[in-house]
This record gives structure tokens, sequence and C-alpha cells, in this order.
């Protein structure tokens, strides 16, 4: 199967995913279980994008500066800094490791 196909295919299902989700009853939508279950999900896929955007390049893995600006930004969060340190330091970190030559 061509590139294309796999696309629009994925395209698609997305589209139809979406319109799934105006037919949910919304009793089962105020449902407090229901509620916790979507945060869930929230907070995982962006925890896949951001793994996903940290480790590849094109269709192979890389370690590059990336991944130290993922780290001090981890590591600020478990600190509790406030949001705009966190992104600082993953941004200082990329900056001082790709500066020491890890691109």
């Amino acid at each position: 199967m061509s590139l294309w196909l796999w696309l629009l295919t994925a395209c698609l299902l997305g589209y139809a995913w979406k319109l799934v989700g105006y037919l949910v009853p919304a009793s089962l939508l105020r449902n407090p279980r229901m509620s916790r279950v979507a945060g869930t999900m929230t907070i995982g896929l962006l925890a896949s994008l951001t793994i996903v955007n940290a480790m590849a390049s094109g269709q192979s893995l890389a370690l590059d500066a990336r991944i130290g600006a993922l780290v001090a930004a981890a590591v600020a969060l478990l600190l509790r800094a406030p949001f705009l340190v966190v992104v600082l330091a993953g941004a200082g970190a990329a900056a001082g490791l790709r500066l020491l030559g890890w691109s």
C-alpha cells in the first residue's frame, strides 16, 4: 500500500472517530468516571507526542540535545517549578548541549 493511501485512511478514521463523539449520549459524558478517563487519555496522548517529537528524526531514533532538554524539563517539573522555569530549563539544556556539540 502506498503512503498516501495509509494517510487518507488515517484521516478518514480520525474524522469518523470525531463524528462518533456526537452520537455519545449526554448522560454518559456527565459520569465522573468518564471525565477521569478522558483526562487520563489526554495526558497519555500528550506524553506520547512529547516522546515521539523528542526521540524521532524522520523514521529513525535520534539521541540528541532534545533528550537532554526533556530530562531537564522533567527534573524541573519534579521540583515543582513554575511552567516558565520548566520551559527555560529545557531550552537552556538544549542550547547548552548543542553548544557542546551534542546535536
